[in-house]
């Protein structure tokens, strides 16, 4: 199999209602903002665990735009097309560019939840990791996440079980992991 090219990704790409960049230090203000405004949903994210501001915003986005540059990693913010408001930041990380596969994570402005923006979002970005050659798509969470799990369970995934204490929780407790996965229904790339 041909191994995927991260650089090809777009910088922009566009739903019917989002605008999704890659990231910029433009971004910081609108990205702090909507983490600010959400931390009472992200007990389960590490960097979510202490209020967060700008320059902290404004590193995290250099370090973005660095790693996709690079072409390590895929990341969007991603805005409302009508009127600009930051809806939130979706990455693929964790990639075995050999295997195809990659792991996707989520955080969106709960001050926007329940439209269904994000789903929009990260289907799209899964549609695009497809679009490059990835056969899997995963997401892990936190087994007592349950947002996060039906979140997962909205975009169509299907959850394969159980990685039991998998990794540390924000608290430093070893926690369990559950893992769905979205498969690329298309021909495999040969090379």
């Amino acid at each position: 199999m041909a191994r995927i090219d991260l650089k090809s990704a777009p910088n922009l790409l566009l739903t019917d209602r989002l605008r999704l960049e890659t990231p910029r230090i433009e971004h910081a203000e609108a990205f702090a903002a909507g983490v600010q405004a959400s931390m009472h949903t992200l007990a389960y994210v590490v960097w979510g665990a202490r209020p967060r501001d700008v320059e902290w915003a404004r590193h995290f986005c250099d370090g973005d735009s660095r790693s996709v540059a690079a072409g390590e990693d895929l990341v969007y913010h991603v805005f409302e097309r009508a009127g600009g408001a930051w809806v939130g930041r979706i990455d693929v990380h964790t990639i075995s560019f050999d295997d195809a596969r990659g792991e996707i994570g989520y955080v969106g402005d709960a001050r926007l939840a329940g439209r269904g923006l994000m789903r929009e979002a990260a289907l799209a970005v899964i549609g695009l990791c497809f679009d490059l050659g990835f056969q899997r798509i995963e997401a892990l969470s936190d087994v007592r996440n349950t947002r996060a799990l039906h979140f997962a369970e909205a975009l169509g995934m299907q959850r394969e079980g159980t990685l039991h204490r998998h990794e540390r929780d924000p608290q430093g407790r070893m926690c369990d992991q559950a893992i769905y996965a979205a498969f690329n229904e298309g021909p495999t790339r040969e090379p």
